[in-house]
């Protein structure tokens, strides 16, 4: 079984800088894609980012492009996100997750980590 972990989460001031990670454990995961996602209190879980694992190409959701960034560690099984200019709206719980090859969804979930900008 495969384990995806997110850390780096807590209380930020509006335009600060926050680092995730997101460690897969378990299993060897091959993924095909990961991704971090985001939902916030009464919304539905959005897209942030995304990442072809073996390509390493990536995509952004229009409201964070310029400001976060995404990288990976291969040998660490490891995704980050890099977010910048923080604002109050990019509160939420953040979730990291893989899609591996033949999935049509992403398939595994890390367990979400909070981020709150205050204003």
């Amino acid at each position: 079984q495969v384990q995806l972990v997110e850390s780096g989460g807590g209380l930020v001031q509006s335009g600060g800088p926050l680092r995730l990670s997101c460690a897969a454990s378990g299993r060897t995961l091959n993924p095909y894609y990961m991704g971090w996602f985001r939902q916030a209190p009464g919304k539905v879980r959005e897209f942030v980012t995304t990442i072809n694992w073996s390509t390493g190409d990536i995509d952004y959701a229009g409201s964070v492009k310029g400001r976060f960034t995404t990288s990976r560690d291969n040998a660490k099984s490891t995704m980050y996100l890099q977010m910048n200019s923080l604002k109050p709206e990019d509160t939420g719980v953040y979730y990291c997750a893989a899609k591996t090859l033949g999935s049509a969804t992403y398939n595994y979930w890390g367990q979400g980590t909070q981020v709150t900008v205050s204003s």
